[in-house]
């Protein structure tokens, strides 16, 4: 026998109890007669004493049965209390979210909404994590991420907020020094600045609108965990570097960096708002994604390249 209570019994047997009558603790409980009849059977089994005593035109409890029903009823209550309370707060935005993102752009662009979000939802916290590297969500206990990314097949649950380009600049100086190449080719032997976390190793691929594609292997005189640490390099005219729009844009428009090789593209990513599994989701989860899909599906660093 297991030594698992027989919950299930007992709520059947404090129902029929209650209502004296099979079908009537059916219709409540939402079963089948069948069903009611074959839990209070099984639960007098386990017991080893009859708890009601049945004829075709009436139903009581016996004397075992009037001494367990009342704590039975109890077990009962106390479990409708139990999930009463679970389901409102599965469905009241409140508590804490682990939430993962890239570290540039979480200091640029999140954490600077993140008041807002905080002062709407006043019940909810969020334990904030910056980092470039891989996470594993659901190895390290987080509810979302955002990430930048081509986005491979996997068992997450992501929804796309908008998307992201990158590019390949230089700034003024650097390309009166050096000169504007022409072909990817030509950026062999160049200072090429390179970026530890780039998906699939650190390899620009590129291709143009005549479906040629090359790969370059950046070789320079820096490589960095963080992609905005390229930045004093590139702007003091070192070198290239492939940056994203998010932080690339600003310095597009106002004429500190240009975009080299126009005609030559990495595959388009996006940003993604991204969870273990969309089943079930916690509110706190849900309006999270909600402000993010309202505050970053256009935001102002998108840019357009003039050509």
């Amino acid at each position: 026998m297991s030594k698992m209570p027989d919950f299930e019994g007992l709520a059947m047997f404090a129902k029929v109890a209650e209502e004296r009558s099979f079908a009537a603790a059916a219709r409540v409980l939402g079963v089948s007669v069948a069903t009611v009849s074959r839990g209070v059977s099984r639960l007098e089994d386990r017991l080893g004493a009859r708890l009601l005593n049945r004829t075709s035109r009436q139903l009581a409890l016996t004397e075992f049965g009037r001494s367990i029903a009342e704590n039975a009823s109890r077990l009962y209550r106390d479990a409708e209390l139990t999930e009463g309370f679970a389901r409102e707060l599965s469905s009241r935005p409140r508590g804490l979210v682990r939430l993962a993102i890239p570290m540039t752009f979480g200091v640029r662009w999140v954490a600077p909404i993140i008041p807002e979000f905080l002062l709407n939802y006043p019940d909810i916290s969020i334990d904030l994590h910056l980092f470039d590297g891989a996470v594993d969500l659901i190895g390290e206990g987080f509810d979302a991420a955002i990430r930048i990314a081509v986005l491979p097949d996997s068992s997450l649950v992501a929804r796309r907020l908008c998307p992201v380009s990158r590019y390949l600049v230089a700034s003024p100086a650097y390309l009166e020094q050096y000169g504007l190449p022409d072909h990817p080719h030509d950026l062999m032997g160049r200072n090429c600045l390179g970026y530890a976390y780039r998906a699939q190793s650190d390899v620009w691929r590129l291709s143009n609108a005549a479906g040629d594609e090359t790969s370059v292997a950046p070789s320079g005189s820096l490589r960095v965990t963080n992609i905005e640490a390229l930045l004093p390099a590139v702007l003091a005219g070192l070198a290239i570097a492939e940056l994203p729009e998010f932080v690339a844009s600003e310095y597009l428009r106002d004429g500190r960096l240009q975009v080299i090789l126009p005609e030559w593209h990495f595959q388009e990513g996006g940003l993604y708002f991204v969870t273990p599994s969309g089943h079930s989701r916690p509110a706190k989860v849900d309006v999270l994604a909600e402000f993010l899909v309202k505050k970053l599906s256009y935001p102002s660093w998108l840019w357009e390249s003039p050509t």
